[in-house]
């Protein structure tokens, strides 16, 4: 399930979303924006997840800019390999 976080337009309803039962086990994906210095958060994320939380697998994907959405293709191919995909900003 893909949760898309944008204002819904005036008269949406959104739609449910699916909550995940622990991480143990679990792929999480990343999307690095761009910007600077994300990409270590990401490292160290990764390493925590892993360590505490026993997820099976890490995979990280940076977008070309910061100002511009994930390519279609990138979203696609994470919607079909993780259980939860995280969006963030680094400086």
């Amino acid at each position: 399930m893909l949760y898309d976080p944008t204002a819904p337009l005036p008269g949406a309803t959104p739609g449910p979303a699916s909550k995940l039962e622990g991480l143990a086990g679990k792929v999480v994906g990343f999307i690095d924006n761009a910007k600077p210095n994300f990409n270590h958060l990401v490292d160290d994320l990764a390493e925590l997840l892993t360590s505490r939380y026993h997820v099976a697998a890490v995979v990280k994907r940076r977008k070309p800019a910061a100002s511009v959405p994930a390519p279609a293709d990138m979203v696609a191919e994470l919607a079909e390999r993780c259980d939860v995909v995280i969006t963030g900003s680094g400086d």
